[in-house]
């Protein structure tokens, strides 16, 4: 009978042509580059560090990594960043700089024996002299217990460890594990860099994409920050004809997902919440009765026009009437305690207090703008100032630095900026003239007056202070 020992694979995956053979003193052989079928993503791994982009703060010859590197040994690091930031390449990139064996784990898959099997293979190599690092990726996954399990062996030095993560170390990682580590925070890919990978695609590819400057811009900005869905994209649209050079319409067809296709039956169901909708809209009580008896006679559930009422108070009337969508409720939750057809009073009562409300849709129109804005402007992070900094780790990169406390300014109002760095101040809300809208209009126009007053006062301030220095 074969030995099954024979053929048992290590739990740890040892990179850069080691292996956990016993010649670990022959010289390590060059890495051959990706099959020619892999994904863009993999044959475009950078493969020195200096092909890395957007981590310049990272990776600052000043800093700590940049010093770490510069000496040939690294300590216990945590790279923190979104996705497709780079930081596995940044693992193997680091391991191959300071001459290390990497042993790879995966926290989705490995488990405690995972780890004991990979800390055996380090002592195997720390014996030789080596100083073998373990990277686990995603290591948020590990529960406490497994992350206690490395403790021993990361503070005696048998393996330095990177972990890579996507969530906050403050919360993610046990506070003793995270103490022995030294948190490297790695940033969504600007714009620019994010260029800069689509002409390596290009290049790649042995041609350039048929996009206009606008669509090429959209591309970038449907990336969000995240480097390896670029490529994912630029791989979809690599085969297109040159001809004709697509805009951003042409960009969306391509790349857009289909969605499902609902059932059209049933047809008078929608045609008449439609004209219920719309009476509403129109401020006609009488009509839109009308229809709401035709649902309710015709067998509709009335707790669907419940929700639908409640949409309309928030939708057509909005803050032209705050009272409208509490009364809504209300009626919803009377129609629970009654039921039909005493609680169908509720909802008729709401159907003509809605018609003749004051209307607005400033906060549907606003909403509106806004989610379209997050979509295309991604992942953008709050500015620094008005982060929680509940650790010393947060404190330390800078949160909440600078926060102004509104209820200590002068008028309650600091005028500080709440919008993402970067991003130029967007006005969503348009308030009308109708009901009480009418007094938000004039609070608006007052919070810009004194935005503006609070931003030459900082100016002055900044200006003041240069001249001291």
């Amino acid at each position: 009978m074969a030995d099954r020992r024979a053929t048992r694979r290590p739990a740890a995956r040892v990179e850069r042509g080691l292996s956990p053979s016993d010649d670990l003193f022959a010289p390590v052989a060059v890495e051959a580059g990706p099959a020619s079928d892999a994904p863009l993503a993999e044959r475009l791994r950078p493969q020195r560090l200096e092909e890395i982009l957007g981590q310049e703060k990272a990776l600052d010859p000043e800093g700590p990594l940049g010093r770490m590197i510069a000496r040939k040994r690294l300590a216990s690091l945590i790279l923190w960043g979104p996705p497709g930031s780079g930081k596995t390449t940044l693992a193997r990139l680091l391991a191959k700089e300071v001459g290390e064996p990497l042993l790879a784990l995966s926290a989705v898959m490995a488990g405690v024996a995972d780890l004991r099997r990979a800390f055996e293979e380090a002592r195997r190599l720390r014996a030789r002299g080596r100083h073998p690092i373990l990277f686990i990726d995603e290591i948020h996954r590990f529960n406490r217990a497994q992350q206690d399990g490395m403790l021993h062996e990361v503070e005696d030095g048998t393996v330095t460890l990177i972990g890579a993560t996507t969530e906050n170390p403050s919360f993610a990682l046990n506070a003793a594990l995270l103490s022995r580590c030294h948190v490297v925070v790695l940033e969504r890919l600007s714009p620019e860099a994010l260029e800069k990978l689509l002409e390596r695609a290009e290049a790649r590819l042995g041609r350039r994409l048929p996009l206009d400057a606008a669509a090429r811009a959209r591309l970038c900005e449907l990336a969000d920050g995240d480097g390896r869905y670029l490529l994912n994209m630029v791989e979809a649209i690599a085969d297109l004809p040159s001809e004709p050079v697509l805009d951003v319409e042409g960009l969306a067809e391509i790349l857009q997902r289909r969605l499902p296709v609902y059932d059209k039956q049933e047809e008078a169901h929608y045609n008449l919440i439609s004209a219920l909708h719309k009476s509403v809209r129109g401020s006609d009580p009488d009509a839109a009765l009308y229809w709401l008896c035709r649902m309710l006679d015709g067998g509709e559930d009335p707790r669907y026009l419940a929700r639908r009422i409640v949409r309309m108070a928030s939708e057509d009337v909005g803050l032209a009437d705050p009272q409208a969508l509490p009364l809504a409720l209300a009626a919803a939750e009377a129609y629970e305690r009654l039921g039909s057809p005493e609680g169908e009073l509720a909802l008729a009562e709401a159907t003509v207090y809605l018609a003749l409300a004051p209307k607005s849709n400033a906060v549907y129109l606003a909403y509106g703008a806004a989610m379209r804005a997050a979509k295309e402007k991604g992942s953008l992070p709050p500015p620094l100032h008005i982060l929680n900094a509940p650790t010393r780790l947060m404190r330390t990169l800078g949160y909440g630095r600078g926060y102004e406390y509104d209820h200590g300014a002068p008028d309650r109002f600091s005028g500080q900026n709440y919008f993402p760095d970067g991003m130029a101040r967007e006005r969503y809300y348009e308030p009308t003239k109708e009901g009480l809208e009418a007094r938000l209009a004039e609070r608006l126009a007052q919070l810009d007056r004194l935005r503006e007053e609070r931003a030459r006062e900082r100016t002055k301030t900044r200006r003041a202070a240069g001249g001291e220095g």
